[in-house]
């Protein structure tokens, strides 16, 4: 019998038990095990495994985003859908820039520089450097491999805390896709990011916010003369997010998508003189 054969066979019964586990995509989630898995033992491994509640991405090894695999690990972020507007919008905020310097904080595996380079190579306008920062050693990890093809330069630390003092005043997109989160509502998230994701990489603080008012702050000394901030907030926290970026001096505006239910908040450093 053929490997395809074979596959045949066994996705039916694959996918049944990711359905009674509760997966609502199992049909395609079994295609996508049978074709990570070289034998039935390693097969069996990574149908127990989700049916324990293992996220997909850290069984396969990669996320999709943007029409990217993007590379993911236990205990590391799994971007998502929703975040593939704030690229979109950044992109789009980028080609006014001839060479534009681009900085993602709090990147988890790096899923937003590489989409955002991606998309900038296509229209013709390559960054001219491309950092990103996290706190997280093994989120770090994974977004050195996914920010190599671009020739990206990956930092751990502090939010700003780690980035070449060389970049200060020079960055035209600077994205922060921060937690937001509040710390009482982490209950109420999916198990799979409960249990599998970093706290670290969803804990907001009270109300969400707590990241991203030390990244407004901050940002004023790295953004270049009409360079932007870029960060994703519930609906709900949207006036109060633009509020905290238009007190550190920032112009916000606030735009949502509705197909992807998301929300961003950008801030634009004034320009020069």
């Amino acid at each position: 019998m053929s490997d395809s054969a074979a596959a045949a066979q066994h996705e039916p019964v694959v996918a049944a038990r990711l359905r009674a586990a509760g997966c609502v995509f199992a049909e395609d989630e079994a295609r996508l095990l049978l074709s990570a898995a070289g034998t039935p033992a390693e097969l069996e491994e990574l149908v127990s495994r989700r049916v324990a509640g293992q996220p997909l991405e850290h069984l396969l090894g990669w996320a999709q985003f943007c029409g990217l695999r993007i590379a993911v690990g236990p205990g590391v972020f799994v971007p998502r859908p929703r975040t593939e507007f704030l690229v979109r919008h950044a992109a789009a905020l980028a080609r006014g820039t001839a060479r534009p310097v681009i900085v993602d904080l709090c990147c988890g595996s790096g899923a937003i520089g590489a989409a955002l380079a991606a998309a900038l190579q296509r229209s013709g306008r390559a960054p001219e450097q491309l950092h990103a920062a996290d706190l997280d050693p093994a989120a770090v990890a994974c977004a050195r491999r996914n920010l190599a093809p671009a020739g990206g330069q990956v930092h751990c630390g502090d939010l700003f805390e780690p980035l070449p003092a060389a970049l200060a005043g020079q960055v035209s997109i600077l994205t922060a896709n921060v937690p937001y989160v509040p710390a009482g509502e982490i209950t109420l998230l999916p198990a799979e990011s409960r249990e599998h994701e970093p706290r670290l990489a969803v804990d907001g603080g009270p109300d969400g916010l707590d990241i991203l008012r030390r990244v407004s702050a901050g940002a004023p000394a790295w953004l270049a003369p009409a360079g932007y901030l870029l960060s994703e907030v519930s609906e709900q926290q949207a006036a109060t997010a633009a509020g905290i970026f238009r007190g550190n001096g920032l112009a916000p505006r606030i735009v949502s998508s509705a197909g992807l239910a998301a929300t961003i908040v950008t801030g634009q450093q004034p320009p020069a003189g």
